[in-house]
């Protein structure tokens, strides 16, 4: 059903499903929200409408329909009973509840929410060319998703990543004999007490478990196949997870010993990826009851 839906898209059309109460769903519902059945009565609606509600997007964030100031609206489109979310370009202050408004198309449809650039005042649908699209019905689609987090760091992990700045990875325990984390946490998670001496740490450390990454996906930055490893630092006592290479994947082993490469010191920032990865050392690998209350 949503095929149907994103394939008129591409044709600059709009359709909706009816249920089984007769209303007219757009977007189509896969389902009938009554009956729970599978919906498959196709109706076509005007890409004209009506404003149901919306509120003012004062500054439009990237990526957004439009890069000035613009309203979201809920638009019961002419002939559906369920209104559609999208952006309408009017300016401030001239639009209402229960406006006109109608469809503005992209030059170029490819099968997606997004053939709707926009909405505009007016009554009027806008004029589209009489063709018909050859390509197969859309089936799939492919949409990039990204997130931006803004993140502010507490004082044990300010103090870590301050740390990282300068060379140091720097660990934290409750007292002189309290486990040592790393990274550090405001708190031991095993007696709530706080966390109050920072503790510098050797970049040496020990594969404790690891995982080899043979499966590529998008946005990835290393070739597969890969290793992810749980790294136990020298006098730690929680592991943390790095990439282990200069040795091949199926080499890697619980017991291995390994050490930092650290990027060159100009490119050094605010993160743990100031270590590119770490490589083994050479050094015997470590007696499994050194690490196995570490796993």
């Amino acid at each position: 059903m949503l095929g149907q839906f994103f394939t008129a898209l591409r044709d600059r059309r709009i359709v909706g499903v009816r249920g089984s109460d007769g209303r007219v769903h757009v977007p189509p519902a896969e389902y009938d929200p009554v009956t729970y059945e599978a919906l498959t009565e196709v109706v076509p609606v005007s890409s004209v409408g009506t404003v149901v509600s919306w509120t003012w997007q004062s500054e439009p964030l990237e990526g957004q329909p439009l890069d000035r100031p613009f309203a979201w609206a809920l638009i019961k489109l002419d002939g559906a009973d369920t209104p559609l979310l999208h952006a309408v370009d009017a300016a401030e202050g001239t639009l209402s509840t229960g406006a006109r408004v109608h469809a503005h198309w992209v030059d170029e449809p490819v099968g997606a929410i997004t053939d709707i650039a926009y909405f505009v005042p007016g009554e009027t649908p806008e004029p589209v060319p009489d063709v018909t699209d050859a390509r197969d019905p859309i089936t799939m689609l492919v949409v990039p998703t990204a997130i931006e987090i803004q993140h502010t760091a507490s004082l044990p992990e300010s103090t870590f990543l301050r740390g990282l700045q300068e060379g140091k990875l720097l660990g934290a325990r409750t007292g002189d004999s309290g486990k040592v984390y790393f990274p550090p946490k405001e708190a031991d998670p095993a007696t709530g007490k706080e966390l109050d001496q920072f503790v510098e740490l050797p970049d040496k450390g020990t594969v404790t478990t690891f995982a080899i990454i043979n499966i590529p996906f998008a946005g990835q930055r290393i070739k597969p196949p890969y290793v992810a490893a749980y790294v136990l630092l020298d006098g730690a006592d929680i592991p943390f997870l790095h990439l282990v290479t200069e040795i091949p994947a199926d080499e890697v082993r619980m017991g291995m010993r390994v050490e930092a490469v650290w990027k060159p010191r100009e490119e050094w920032g605010l993160g743990i990826d100031n270590i590119s990865h770490f490589r083994p050392t050479g050094e015997p690998d470590a007696d499994y009851d050194s690490y196995k209350h570490h796993l």
